[in-house]
């Protein structure tokens, strides 16, 4: 049976004072999302591992069925991976965002959601004015960029900057976490304090703040890492053919060494306006050759970390109509039987607008099964699920 996991990422948050104690994901209107919870299994799932950071790449990676402990390198290798950057030996990647500092304050993490275009410009910008034969620096996708120090230690205390908005920055600069690992913090710490000094006058920044918008005047690096060694998921679970599909570099970076194929969507953003119904068509036409797909949506996580209530209801909508229902029609049309899944990857609570490690909800849908006693699909009511809470690959393995 073909397999396909629609996955909102952030989706799960916490009940919600102004929504009536309900979350978003119970207050929205998601009758695809409950159709499939009560014809499918529903339970929860642990998607950090115990020690680590509720990331994203942590999280991703938790629901493909990777051993965190064994595999895990941070998300720079895995963003340098989807932009194609082969790392060497010796050569540390860390993820690189452009964000927005208000004198002493770390405003947004995002500089704005600024476009990859402006973006591009400052990342060419920093690679003449910071770069060497050690020093380079990648454009990504928007905020989302890439380092790669050679001969960089990782062993470094690095703060993600979407979990400390509105806080000040200096407090939190890079930290040895042994004393060998000094050399490559000062080395960090000084490109930061550099950067802000080479962009607060760039054209782009300038452009923008006149048109009232937040200005990308710093550079952050986090999680460093080295290359993985990842099996694939054919290695792992006999995929013959798998693909992802995602706005966000490193999502397709562990789908590269999942050894899925990376399929690009025109319009895909991993904001709100992505294209929801073009990631789900271009979903159907993978599964027409493919065992298997990953369909990633970053929009209600960024609403998460906005703290925007309404905008996350509307992300988690969106997805349920725009995406769920044209995938879960169409395949009613099909002789052959697909196994859909649907989950987010982590919780990203408005109320704290950064992820938590909290179980989040999943279903299992597969024709032809015995369906739980489950009849919507969110945080709550997959407490009664059949499946209970599963770790590690037990989720994948199910699934598949």
């Amino acid at each position: 049976m073909k397999s396909i996991i629609i996955l909102g990422d952030g989706m799960a948050d916490e009940p919600i004072k102004a929504l009536g104690g309900k979350t978003p994901m119970q207050y929205a209107d998601t009758p695809y999302m409950d159709k499939l919870a009560a014809l499918g299994v529903t339970g929860q799932l642990k998607t950090v591992a115990d020690g680590f950071h509720p990331g994203s790449e942590v999280a991703n990676m938790a629901v493909l069925g990777y051993d965190l402990p064994k595999v895990y390198e941070g998300r720079g290798v895995l963003e340098a991976a989807s932009i194609g950057v082969t790392l060497q030996p010796g050569e540390m990647a860390m993820r690189c965002n452009l964000i927005c500092v208000e004198g002493e304050i770390l405003k947004n993490h995002s500089a704005g959601h600024i476009s990859t275009e402006e973006a591009d410009q400052l990342i060419q910008y920093l690679n003449e004015k910071l770069g060497s034969d050690r020093i380079k620096f990648y454009t990504g996708v928007s905020y989302r960029h890439l380092l790669v120090i050679k001969g960089g230690d990782k062993r470094l205390d690095c703060t993600p900057p979407h979990d400390v908005p509105l806080h000040p920055f200096r407090p939190l600069l890079i930290k040895p976490e042994v004393p060998e690992a000094q050399e490559t913090a000062d080395l960090l710490n000084d490109l930061i304090l550099k950067s802000q000094e080479i962009l607060k006058d760039h054209p782009v920044n300038l452009k923008r703040i006149a048109a009232g918008k937040d200005a990308a005047n710093s550079i952050w690096p986090w999680s460093p890492g080295y290359r993985p060694a990842m099996q694939t998921m054919h290695e792992m679970y006999g995929i013959k053919k798998g693909s992802v599909i995602s706005a966000v570099d490193l999502i397709r970076g562990i789908g590269v060494y999942a050894g899925l194929e990376v399929i690009n969507v025109e319009g895909a953003t991993g904001l709100y306006d992505t294209n929801y119904e073009g990631k789900a068509y271009a979903a159907l036409e993978a599964l027409k050759t493919n065992d298997f797909v990953y369909l990633h949506v970053e929009a209600s996580d960024e609403a998460g970390h906005e703290g925007d209530v309404d905008l996350k209801i509307k992300t988690i909508e969106y997805l349920d109509k725009r995406a769920i229902r044209i995938i879960y029609e169409e395949l009613q049309k099909w002789d052959e039987p697909v196994a859909i899944a649907v989950l987010p990857d982590h919780p990203t609570p408005c109320s704290i607008r950064t992820h938590t490690n909290t179980p989040i909800p999943f279903l299992i849908y597969k024709p032809g099964q015995e369906p739980d006693a489950v009849t919507c699909f969110d945080e709550f009511s997959v407490l009664n699920g059949k499946y209970g809470v599963l770790e590690k690959d037990e989720f994948i393995k199910e699934l598949l």
